[in-house]
């Protein structure tokens, strides 16, 4: 499980600008759960790749997370891992996944993993660089995209499979490419485990809200037409629920946005 936060902005800014100090503190209190990496991808120009900067290292005493946090971007996204159970802590297996230009950054888990590994062909599984759920789910879209379909017609396809299989699983994500960042909102039916809230009580200084449910995905628009997407904890703005079990495709030049339902009666 993990957490996201992104924005995209009309002028360059910096995750520090939009979040400010209060948000700040809050992102850098929820790393001490979230302390199994951390990862940032900015595009600095619509039509630029994007760039990413990450670590395995916990955000709290990575010179790095700073760095990045403070690098100008018209859009980026953050990630901070906390582990699923059994996969290492390592630099390859740390969000945001990129391939060419394409980045990927996943809240959740998808279990069994052998599941999960069984939609994959062969060739997909022997190109991953880490052994993640969340790069299989990444690896998935790619091969959408190899057909020809565009971006946010690859992600629905995905997550509408992978929710046949996953009834349960949280498949929030953030992807973002040259021209546009892509947002899953897919965790209707997710909870924590028992193991991962024992864990949550051991953690005095987390943001309120951030229990109480734990798997939302929220954003805004900013008074200068900066839109933020956050998980719970991550700021305390006047936040939207994104669409319930929805895939939004947000332009990176003008910001306008289009919504997917992954299922009829969410349309």
């Amino acid at each position: 499980m993990c957490r996201l936060f992104a924005f995209v902005s009309p002028a360059s800014s910096t995750v520090r600008r939009e979040l400010g100090d209060p948000g700040m503190e809050s992102l850098v209190s929820l790393a001490r759960l979230h302390g199994d990496g951390w990862g940032w991808a900015g595009v600095e120009h619509a039509g630029d790749s994007p760039v990413v900067h990450k670590s395995a290292r916990s955000a709290v005493t990575d010179p790095g997370f700073e760095a990045a946090m403070t690098t100008p971007a018209h859009s980026a996204m953050v990630h901070l891992r906390w582990a699923t159970s059994g996969i290492p802590i390592a630099d390859h297996n740390a969000h945001p996944f990129q391939r060419g230009d394409l980045a990927f950054e996943h809240n959740g888990a998808l279990k069994p993993i052998a599941q999960l590994r069984a939609l994959l062909s062969p060739e997909a599984l022997a190109g991953m660089e880490g052994e993640t759920d969340s790069e299989m789910y990444f690896t998935l879209i790619r091969e959408q995209l190899a057909l020809g379909l565009p971006l946010h017609e690859a992600t629905v396809q995905v997550v509408r499979r992978l929710r046949e299989v996953f009834p349960l699983a949280s498949l929030n994500a953030i992807l973002l490419d040259r021209e546009q960042m892509i947002v899953v909102r897919a965790s209707a039916h997710s909870i924590l485990s028992d193991r991962s809230l024992d864990e949550i009580a051991l953690h005095a200084h987390l943001p309120d809200e951030h229990n109480e449910d734990y798997f939302a995905l929220r954003w805004k628009r900013q008074p200068d037409g900066t839109i933020v997407i956050g998980s719970t904890g991550v700021a305390e703005f006047d936040w939207e629920p994104l669409p319930p079990e929805s895939v939004t495709a947000i332009r990176l030049g003008d910001r306008t946005g289009s919504t997917i339902a992954l299922h009829p009666e969410h349309g």
